[in-house]
């Protein structure tokens, strides 16, 4: 009996009240017609009600794949537990899912993604629930927001502190999903599953595993169809028998704006001449500083912003393959990609399931993370998942907190002033008109890295800006490295209110991450 049918028919199967995992990461892997056709559904019949759903990463974007936004509707859903949720510039329309969320709406909590799979690894294996340090002293941490986003999301609280082993530890009592809707390329007539086309394989398996350890529905998205028998057993990452119902949907894009790109997939290899540069600016600048931490054979972690333009340095300097990156999606090596594309990589050596690349992360098996902030404050806290007048200009929390949580060293990169006028030139960097506000806050409004923690754990901790290079001290934040043409007591003191000391022997940055050509980093 085929398992392949209509999108809507396999929605059909879901139940008022169900917990339905989805394995995506924004556009990357979203099976978007299957959750349009749920949303469909519910908006002829009413049903199915009550519905929580649980995303590690976020289903959908603000560019055509909408993903988790087609179940944001009042009555479909009920709670959302993500990793992160769909964002974009402002001059885009809110997506519905975060209207519902700042009006309260649909009990909303932001969870980091490593813990997210995590969970489905300890409910599938019928053990009490995720202890973890990932989270401690941040928003995650019950002592402050505790995940929630909302008043409804604190009402029903999701985690808890708790003592064990003598130790403080965070702990996640169990939700067991009973639906998994997941995507892959290729499905044979039994439900065996490939990802040839896919740019990550994400926790699809995990998931999977999951909710048929709890007699759940699996829905499963592909481009196409097989016959049994005919795919590679090396080359399945999802086994049939975990498989009940398969969607086919030929148009489903690779990522955001991409239908498909061969080397994002690794079935072909980019010439490094292929790849852009980045544009010559003060975006490139920090990114070059940022850059000077590395050596050759390193493997570093590294996140969306201004630290995604940190590999392209590395290759305008003639050196594309001498560290190698780790990507939360799960790809590893090769080029990580910027802009749209975001968690994918070209050139990749493997392909890592997320819920194995967020244990590499968790244990602090890399050498350094590179990441960037929306506004640091004075005890080196760090905010990048919350914006309170704009709250979808950030996805949340992403992998950031179970990325730095045990990080050895942390590279943030971003702007000391928002909206600062800066004139750049090869013998410095002028501040030709001052900012709207200072990125350097006196309290974050969430904290995401917790400076504290860091100094305790004895993490090294730089935040490299257009203007210096700050140290976590403990006294707060001091810079240690100035940028050439900056004013230290006008363009950082006194710009940050005071918030930032300079450090009395702070030296001046190299005038090579100013010039127009290859600044000269050697491995």
């Amino acid at each position: 009996m085929s398992k392949v049918v209509s999108a809507a028919a396999a929605v059909a199967r879901i139940e008022d009240g169900a917990i339905v995992t989805v394995s995506s990461s924004s556009a990357l892997g979203c099976p978007d017609l299957a959750l349009k056709a749920l949303g469909e559904r519910f908006a002829a019949e009413g049903h199915p009600r009550g519905l929580t759903t649980l995303h590690p990463i976020a289903a959908g974007d603000m560019y055509g794949v909408r993903g988790m936004d087609y179940l944001a509707q009042d009555g479909l859903l009920k709670k959302v537990l993500a990793g992160s949720y769909p964002s974009g510039p402002s001059n885009l329309p809110m997506p519905e899912i975060w209207k519902m969320i700042v009006e309260d709406r649909v009990a909303a909590y932001n969870v980091p993604s490593g813990i997210m799979f995590d969970m489905h690894r300890e409910a599938a294996a019928r053990r009490p629930g995720v202890l973890t340090k990932v989270g401690l002293e941040t928003f995650v941490d019950p002592v402050r927001e505790g995940c929630a986003m909302n008043a409804k999301g604190a009402a029903e609280p999701i985690v808890a502190r708790v003592e064990f082993a003598g130790d403080t530890w965070l702990h996640f009592p169990n939700i067991a999903p009973n639906v998994c809707i997941l995507r892959a390329t290729t499905a044979d007539e039994n439900g065996n599953l490939t990802y040839e086309h896919e740019g990550a394989y994400l926790g699809g398996l995990e998931q999977a595993i999951c909710v048929k350890n709890h007699g759940g529905l699996v829905i499963a998205q592909v481009e196409r169809v097989t016959a049994r028998g005919s795919l590679r057993p090396h080359d399945v990452r999802v086994p049939g028998h975990l498989v009940d119902l398969v969607v086919v949907d030929p148009d489903q894009k690779q990522t955001c704006e991409t239908p498909y790109d061969p080397a994002i997939s690794g079935q072909i290899m980019r010439p490094w001449s292929s790849f852009h540069l980045p544009e010559h600016g003060v975006e490139k600048v920090i990114a070059r500083r940022a850059a000077m931490e590395l050596r050759a054979g390193m493997t570093a972690n590294l996140g969306f912003g201004i630290s995604a333009m940190v590999p392209r340095i590395l290759l305008e300097e003639g050196y594309p393959e001498a560290v190698t990156w780790a990507i939360e999606q799960g790809a590893v090596g090769g080029m990580p990609l910027t802009d749209f594309a975001f968690g994918c990589a070209s050139n990749a050596d493997a392909f890592v399931p997320s819920p194995q690349q967020f244990i590499y992360f968790q244990g602090a098996g890399f050498d350094m993370s590179f990441l960037s902030f929306l506004e640091v404050d004075r005890e080196g806290n760090v905010n990048v998942s919350k914006l309170g007048k704009k709250p979808y200009l950030t996805a949340g929390c992403g992998g950031f907190v179970d990325i730095t949580a045990h990080a050895p060293k942390i590279v943030f990169s971003g702007w000391f002033e928002a909206g600062a006028e800066i004139e750049l030139s090869e013998t410095g960097l002028k501040v030709a008109r001052k900012g709207r506000f200072t990125k350097m806050v006196e309290t974050v409004e969430h904290v995401t890295f917790s400076g504290a923690r860091a100094r305790a754990q004895g993490q090294e901790v730089l935040y490299v800006t257009e203007r210096c290079v700050m140290q976590l001290g403990d006294g707060g934040l001091v810079a240690t490295e100035i940028m050439p043409g900056i004013e230290p007591e006008v363009d950082i003191v006194a710009a940050s209110e005071g918030r930032v000391m300079v450090a009395p022997e702070a030296v001046r940055m190299p005038l090579s991450l100013l010039a127009s050509e290859p600044m000269g980093w050697t491995p």
